[in-house]
This record gives structure tokens, C-alpha cells and sequence, in this order.
């Protein structure tokens, strides 16, 4: 248990400085919103991404948040890594920007998958 904790935590911790921390600290920048117009979204979809980005993050490192709202910051989250992925491949064709989304949602999967692990031993444990 104390293994898939250790996993659980890092892989959980590096989606929070992937999505909350980076998105939060550098979305207003040039580099940012020109990264948003060249996949042909408007500005305010990055801050609304920013926005729930954040949410998010905080849904899952906040061990007090319910489970429900955990699981849709992981779907949304999931969702989010897919479609980056779709749109850097639609616009840029196949690249690392179109993998890298991929790459992040792996690490999702895998701190997704030891979370659930997590409960299930609290619930044998009751």
C-alpha cells in the first residue's frame, strides 16, 4: 500500500504542476495565447480552460474533495488531454505537441488507477 501511495501521490502531484501550476502561472503570457489563436481558439477559451484547469487540480489533491468530484475532474481532465491532442494533430499534423497530451494523460490513467486502489483498501479496512 505504501508503494501505490508513493505512485499515486507523484504521478497525482505532477498532473497538479502540469495543469494547475504551469496553466496558472504563464496563461497570460504571449506565448500562451498565441499557442491558443494557432489552434484557432479564441482567447477566452484558454482562460476558461485555465479557470477549470485549476478546478481541477485542486479537486484532486484536496484528500477532503468527495469521490464524485474527483472522478469528473479525472474525466475532465481525460477529455481535455484527448482533444489537445486531436487539435495539435488537426492543425500541426503528427508531431511530439500532437504525443505530448498523450504522454500526460498516461500518467493520469496511472494516478487515476492507484487512487482507486486507495479506496478500495480503506474500504476493506472499515
Amino acid at each position: 500500500m505504501k508503494t501505490t501511495k508513493i505512485i499515486f501521490w507523484t504521478t497525482t502531484i505532477l498532473i497538479f504542476l502540469f495543469e494547475g501550476v504551469m496553466p496558472a502561472l504563464t496563461s497570460q503570457t504571449e506565448l500562451a495565447k498565441e499557442g491558443i489563436r494557432h489552434l484557432g481558439y479564441p482567447e477566452y477559451f484558454g482562460n476558461a480552460l485555465v479557470v477549470f484547469k485549476i478546478l481541477g487540480v485542486l479537486a484532486l489533491i484536496i484528500p477532503q474533495v468527495p469521490g464524485r468530484i474527483k472522478e469528473w475532474a479525472y474525466a475532465g481532465f481525460a477529455f481535455d488531454f484527448i482533444f489537445a491532442s486531436i487539435s495539435h494533430f488537426a492543425v500541426d499534423g503528427i508531431d511530439f505537441q500532437g504525443f505530448f497530451p498523450l504522454i500526460v494523460l498516461a500518467i493520469l490513467i496511472v494516478s487515476y488507477v492507484t487512487y482507486h486502489k486507495i479506496q478500495r483498501y480503506k474500504n476493506i479496512a472499515l
